[in-house]
């Protein structure tokens, strides 16, 4: 074979190619991190409500909701090489667009061309690490990965802070532009095609389906946190969303050349893969987005203070990444799922006993903490999944698992900031009545209210609880691909090269 002939060429290949996509996906989520924390002052600069302003976050979303489902498709039809230059041209000139934006629509059509090159890049980083490693070193190298995936969130809320309390919101996308550039001038010179290309034919009815599809359900997930689940807005969207959703489906099972092949749920590895990781995706957005509210708008903490506070976890979270691969690679996933998610659930539960005077030290702990396990389950959950599909189907199986993660995204940030304030206002009234409170006299009222919005908290983070206890009894049936292939080559005699 070629690769075994010059495994010294080939390790400095892989290492430059895989380290240029990495680089491009670091610039993509630098970017969506920093966004987050910018939103009040972006609402200030436009004079913009919060439901408009959150648009600038549901339409990230809702873009590469669409574009996941067609990247299966375009890594068969395009280079390596063609579809992450095009990734990144179109990003940077989102990012550019956002930076000068005069006006806010010019931002939001900005922020749909981010999407549509980031969207590109995520699924892709995955299949080419699945085509240039065996599956004895895809663990550690999505561990190195998972170091680059990492670090730009947990960078990104606290320079984020801090760039908002001294310069202009502008300068945020401007950290981005330069990073994105040089990656896309180093892609140019370096970058190889390192995957299969075919002719396959683009099912446009396909497109249109999962477009309305994945769309629908990720809009109504998205508008439920504000307008509420008994909303017919949101009821109609989810609807056509899940009949969309439907259609698309059948007509996937039943064409012979399917966008997305929703036959790899036939695995039973990778479809408990799947699940794992939508509990936990879930459960991991709700510390990302109930905790900034809590420390922000309940203990009164700044913006950078709320940054600092994830972190600790976070760069634990990235040194873990590559620990975490390198005993995927030994030992399978199983046993790093289940410890990953008993410490996750022990942490979770740590965060329904928040109180009005909880201390900052307590909540970096267990935050902290909290990433610890997250950081054993997430790779090596997602590596078992795709390590159990033949190559082939690698690509359907990465549209697959990012599409789901979205969906998992949307619906566990609409899910939680729903439970939180539906929660917090029953409690308050319930405050209030059982304590005689008039409503004339504010300040007590204002007690009650933040009381109320802590139980709420409280009873969201109990939920994620939960997402997480089922996840981990679906982790007791994981198995490890790896170690059954050896089991069949043991008892084949195969011998494994040196």
């Amino acid at each position: 074979m070629a690769n075994g002939n010059h495994p010294v060429k080939q390790d400095v290949r892989r290492g430059t190619i895989l380290g240029v996509i990495i680089a491009g996906a670091f610039a993509a989520l630098l970017n969506q991190t920093l966004l987050n924390v910018a939103l009040p002052r972006l609402m200030d600069q436009f004079h913009i409500h919060t439901s408009t302003a959150q648009w600038l976050i549901t339409i990230y979303m809702l873009v590469n909701g669409v574009l996941i489902p067609t990247t299966a498709f375009m890594m068969e039809k395009f280079t390596t090489r063609q579809l992450f230059i095009a990734s990144m041209t179109l990003f940077s000139l989102g990012t550019l667009t956002c930076g000068l934006a005069p006006v806010f629509s010019v931002m939001l059509i900005g922020r749909v061309i981010q999407a549509a090159g980031a969207g590109i890049v995520m699924p892709l980083m995955t299949n080419v690490i699945f085509n240039l490693f065996p599956m004895e070193k895809r663990g550690s190298a999505m561990g190195v990965v998972g170091i680059a995936m990492v670090f730009a969130p947990a960078i990104g809320p606290t320079l984020s802070g801090w760039v908002i309390e001294h310069y202009s919101w502008r300068v945020l996308f401007f950290i981005v532009l330069p990073i994105a550039l040089i990656v896309l001038i180093i892609s140019s010179f370096v970058l190889k095609n390192v995957t299969e290309t075919g002719n396959p034919r683009l099912d446009v009815w396909g497109v249109v389906f999962s477009t309305v599809g994945f769309g629908g359900l990720l809009y109504g997930f998205s508008t439920a946190g504000s307008k509420g689940w008994e909303s017919g807005e949101v009821i109609m969207t989810l609807l056509i969303g899940c009949i969309s959703l439907a259609v698309f489906v059948w007509r996937q099972l039943t064409i012979d050349h399917a966008m997305l092949e929703f036959r790899i749920f036939r695995t039973p590895t990778y479809t408990l893969a799947i699940l794992i990781s939508l509990m936990v995706n879930m459960t991991l957005f709700s510390g990302m987005i109930l905790l900034p509210i809590y420390v922000q708008n309940i203990l009164h903490f700044t913006p950078v203070q709320s940054g600092l506070l994830m972190l600790p976890g976070s760069i634990l979270m990235g040194i873990m990444s590559p620990i975490t691969g390198r005993l995927f690679d030994k030992f399978g996933g199983r046993g790093l799922a289940i410890t990953g998610l008993i410490i996750t659930i022990i942490t979770t539960f740590g965060f329904t006993k928040l109180s009005l005077q909880t201390s900052y030290g307590y909540l970096i702990s267990l935050y902290t903490v909290r990433m610890f396990g997250l950081s054993m389950l997430m790779m090596p959950v997602m590596t078992s999944g795709l390590n159990s599909l033949p190559l082939r189907l690698n690509p359907h199986g990465t549209a697959m698992s990012n599409t789901i993660n979205a969906i998992g995204g949307a619906l566990g940030t609409s899910l939680f900031v729903t439970i939180m304030t539906t929660k917090s206002a029953a409690h308050t009234s319930t405050i209030i009545r059982e304590n005689q409170i008039n409503p004339a006299d504010q300040e007590q009222v204002g007690m009650a209210s933040l009381q109320g919005m802590v139980m709420g908290t409280n009873d969201a983070f109990m939920i994620a609880t939960v997402f997480a206890i089922i996840a981990l009894v679906l982790a007791f049936f994981l198995r490890n691909p790896r170690q059954r292939e050896n089991k069949v080559q043991a008892k084949k005699g195969a011998v494994q090269p040196s």
